[in-house]
């Protein structure tokens, strides 16, 4: 048997360390995109995914039956569009009613699609805005000391309720971008104190606050 060269043999293990980098990242993906879901769905339908066109399954009938129809191309296909504020529906969530003495209210989003088609909007934290306020005082807002928000376009099925997973924690101070590395910010009174929860995404804000009682 003739002996291959040194170069050849080289080449060979190239490929193969090769072939094992694109395995190990093609498992690294996948579980991302399992793990990576801050969005939980309510209701029986899907939570937001990634946008982008969905592409319809078909099936091959038993032999036959004729032959299948033909896919629709890409220009057959609409593609999905930007959710309209007439078919969102956005309400603020909280973990309870009241809270005791050190306790903080963790504040989510609901979101619901009204309208009859599929649609894609904005719920990353670049376009999510909570304000909390007594009466006319705004007290708090998530975006005055955000740090590294981000955009994801994700696809809202349509007739379907979902809820960020991941809450944003009101610290029951008060907020201002001048004071986010101030460890001595003012104290929201509590004793029963009234608040109310506002919210936004994706330009769409809430029709009404949610109330907690703060002791």
């Amino acid at each position: 048997m003739p002996r291959h060269s040194a170069a050849v043999y080289r080449r060979r293990r190239l490929v193969l360390l090769i072939g094992m980098i694109l395995a190990v990242a093609v498992i690294g993906v996948s579980t991302w995109l399992l793990i990576a879901r801050p969005w939980a769905d309510t209701a029986a339908g899907p939570a937001p995914t990634s946008s982008g066109t969905t592409t319809p399954s078909t099936t091959t009938p038993p032999p036959g039956t004729g032959s299948p129809e033909p896919s629709p191309s890409a220009e057959q296909t609409p593609a999905i569009v930007a959710c309209a504020a007439k078919d969102v529906e956005v309400t603020a969530v909280t973990d309870s009613d009241s809270y005791e003495a050190g306790v903080t209210p963790q504040l989510s989003i609901s979101l619901t699609n009204k309208g009859s088609t599929d649609c894609t909007i904005d719920v990353g934290s670049t376009t999510q805005v909570f304000t909390v306020s007594s009466g006319a005082d705004v007290w708090w807002r998530s975006t005055d000391c955000q740090e590294n928000p981000s955009s994801m376009i994700a696809t809202l099925a349509a007739g379907t309720t979902v809820t960020s997973k991941d809450p944003v924690v009101w610290d029951r101070t008060r907020s201002s971008v001048e004071t986010c590395a101030d460890e001595n910010r003012q104290r929201a009174p509590g004793g029963g104190s009234s608040y109310h929860v506002e919210v936004s995404i994706g330009g769409f804000t809430s029709a009404s606050s949610t109330q907690i009682l703060l002791y």
